[in-house]
């Protein structure tokens, strides 16, 4: 694993390939099919998708080397993205640590004003700490923290509204980390270029389920996604391209 200490820089300095096994991983997000962001999503879950138990217990599903392969996601992204709900109910720092590599900024998606000004990924670290927060809400935060407003639709902030917002603040390469309602909202808009699922090779039996989609009626109506496989462990990775239904966001105004 010692090749992955020069991947960061030459992911985003270089055109040649990356050293092996990194490409195949991470050489597609590199840049996008759609325009200049690229956009992808990692969730981990049970063989039989559920991503914790009835209680939320969920540490950890995956092994070692899926949580790795998490932080190396971190450390190749501008920024990372999670909802209010996974920000309240894990309190997670969202930083690299279990690889080298650049920390991100660290995004919340808190619609209604409700992160704590002592959660861990407000962290003052030298590294951009934004806030989306809907019209109206005022959550109590230190001054140094991006407080960025949005319009909000049905009481959500529409994923398309997200990316054109990063976009506008110089992030080209977005993680959205968590939780699943928010993986399955950016889903659902077609806001994905990529979806990384890591299956543990382990059965809940019930438990908080991985996607929560609109229904369909007729199974040719569901997401049909090219696929690659990659074994992680005792996790295998499932590589899902969504570019070819991605909707375009546009050009992010400076590189990062």
């Amino acid at each position: 694993m010692d090749s992955w200490s020069g991947v960061p820089d030459a992911f985003r300095v270089t055109d040649g390939p990356l050293p092996a096994p990194w490409e195949a991983l991470f050489g597609p997000l590199r840049r996008s099919k759609i325009d200049d962001m690229v956009v992808v999503a990692q969730i981990g879950q049970s063989l039989d998708g559920r991503i914790a138990t009835e209680t939320g217990h969920s540490h950890y599903i995956n092994g070692p080397e899926a949580l790795a392969h998490l932080h190396r996601l971190r450390a190749l992204v501008d920024a990372v993205v999670i909802g209010i709900g996974t920000a309240l109910a894990d309190n997670p720092q969202l930083t690299v640590r279990r690889v080298a590599g650049p920390q991100p900024a660290r995004v919340v998606i808190d619609a209604r004003g409700r992160l704590p000004s002592g959660a861990k990924l407000l962290a003052a670290d030298g590294v951009r700490r934004l806030v989306l927060a809907g019209p109206g809400a005022k959550p109590p935060l230190p001054a140094d923290i991006e407080v960025v407003p949005l319009p909000r639709a049905g009481g959500e902030i529409a994923p398309s509204a997200i990316l054109a917002a990063l976009a506008e603040r110089g992030f080209r390469r977005v993680l959205i980390e968590g939780g699943a309602n928010t993986i399955s909202r950016f889903l659902a808009a077609k806001c994905l270029d990529r979806l990384h699922v890591m299956v543990a090779p382990i059965i809940l039996g019930s438990g908080r389920a991985s996607f929560a989609l609109p229904p369909i009626e007729r199974v040719d109506e569901a997401v049909l996604t090219p696929m690659k496989l990659h074994r992680l462990g005792d996790d295998v990775l499932f590589d899902c391209d969504l570019s070819a239904q991605r909707e375009p966001v546009g050009l992010a105004n400076k590189s990062m």
